[in-house]
């Protein structure tokens, strides 16, 4: 068989040579995670046992895949005689017959029916959750194949409870590569970079601090605060309060409900449902089975938007389903971004059936412009824009609902001599007015 010498850095060598099927590496930036993970691809499928063996690099984006790996496996490919597929982004290796693909996880349903000897999960922080449980998971059971993590810490998210749970789990390797340890980097360039980044920025980025709050997320702070003061936890729906839902509606893209309950000033977010590429129809299905108590459907101003296929709107069309639609009026985008931070301190969430959508509010958010050297105006594009957008529609419209304070009348004496002269002009005035309507 032959076989492919590995040159990593040594900082690498165990992630490179351990025979563990499950691996988690947290390197800070430029430390050369992607070129060790492409030689650890590359070898495993030079050296699969088994027949037609199958591999994948996934990045949270398709381009982004392309981008930081696409040229190190094609170098690894054309020094082994190895067919290269550009339109594809594939090699296959005709000394084993195995073949490693590009993936981005932002359209993971390119993914869905294959098998998988190995993969690797570059950035696994920026993905969606679902990628790896639902779709990826399964794709390695057959063959027992392997899964590498690897990426910078991005918050207490989804790649933080891999990295924890690979701490207490003798089946998988765990690496840890910080900036002021590894020699990677010198002395002087941390010093400099320490220098033009917050220290929030360089914990993240060097330091592979998990606890470092995320760079330009809008709802970091309330989240966390929500999560400190204990308003994540166990939530029972209501039964005497109709449960209303807010939408945002994708046509190619993710669909993103939300379900709370308005409880006077405080919000009671019970459920959360995202799904992709189904007709409307499937959602109001998936509302109608879990039995809640009805109430207003919160829907973009763009679903008036009349079809050119069916002619329709979607509001008429939510309509004939049996849903309450309500439009929030329309708004610009920074504008609905303030109405959730307000709105996210008088929130409760229930800890499990919104999980996915705490941890997408958690992770919304801008980038940083390198040239301009400040954050963007714009929110990112991402798995998590679907859920966030949802979450702005109700922070416009959950107040709608909220009944209008009752005027509590003064308590008045039960003798007109015993009033303030405040209190008897008062009276006077009220029977004036009645008097004169």
């Amino acid at each position: 068989m032959t076989e492919i010498e590995i040159k990593a850095r040594r900082q690498f060598s165990g992630l490179l040579t351990n025979n563990k099927r499950w691996n988690v590496a947290v390197a800070h930036r430029r430390a050369g995670k992607t070129v060790a993970c492409v030689q650890k691809i590359t070898k495993a499928a030079l050296e699969c046992p088994l027949s037609n063996g199958r591999y994948a690099y996934v990045a949270p984006l398709f381009n982004q895949a392309k981008d930081v790996a696409w040229t190190y496996i094609k170098a690894y490919a054309r020094q082994l005689g190895g067919d290269i597929n550009e339109s594809e982004l594939r090699v296959d290796l005709p000394q084993s017959g195995a073949r490693i693909r590009l993936y981005g996880a932002d359209n993971p349903d390119r993914l869905r029916g294959l098998y998988l000897d190995g993969v690797v999960m570059d950035e696994y922080a920026d993905m969606r959750p679902s990628v790896w449980g639902e779709i990826v998971r399964p794709m390695l059971a057959d063959r027992q194949g392997w899964a590498t993590f690897i990426g910078t810490p991005k918050g207490r998210n989804e790649f933080h409870d891999i990295w924890d749970r690979a701490q207490r789990d003798e089946r998988w390797f765990s690496l840890m590569l910080r900036a002021s340890e590894t020699g990677i980097l010198s002395p002087a360039e941390l010093i400099d970079a320490r220098q033009g980044m917050t220290q929030e920025q360089y914990d993240q980025e060097f330091e592979c601090s998990f606890e470092a709050a995320i760079l330009g997320a809008y709802y970091g702070k309330e989240v966390a605060d929500a999560d400190r003061e204990g308003r994540i936890t166990e939530l029972p729906i209501e039964p005497l309060l109709p449960v209303h839902t807010s939408w945002d509606l994708g046509m190619g893209d993710s669909t993103s409900i939300w379900f709370f309950q308005v409880d006077g000033n405080a919000v009671r977010v019970v459920d959360h449902y995202e799904n992709h590429g189904q007709p409307l129809a499937h959602y109001a299905g998936i509302i109608k089975a879990k039995e809640y108590a009805p109430g207003i459907d919160w829907v973009p101003h763009d679903a008036r938007v009349r079809s050119l296929e069916t002619g329709r709107t979607r509001v008429e069309t939510l309509i004939s389903l049996g849903l309450n639609p309500q439009v929030v009026p329309d708004h610009k985008v920074m504008d609905g971004i303030n109405a959730v931070r307000l709105t996210l301190p008088r929130c409760y969430f229930d800890r499990e059936r919104t999980a996915k959508g705490v941890e997408a509010l958690r992770q919304y958010r801008t980038e940083f412009d390198e040239k301009a050297k400040a954050f963007k105006n714009t929110p990112r594009h991402d798995w998590t824009s679907h859920t966030a957008d949802a979450f702005r529609y109700l922070a416009m419209g959950w107040r709608e609902m909220v009944p209008a304070p009752r005027t509590v009348p003064e308590p008045q004496p039960a003798n007109m001599q015993e009033m303030t002269y405040e209190q008897l002009h008062s009276v006077i005035g009220r029977r004036e007015e009645g008097i004169r309507a």
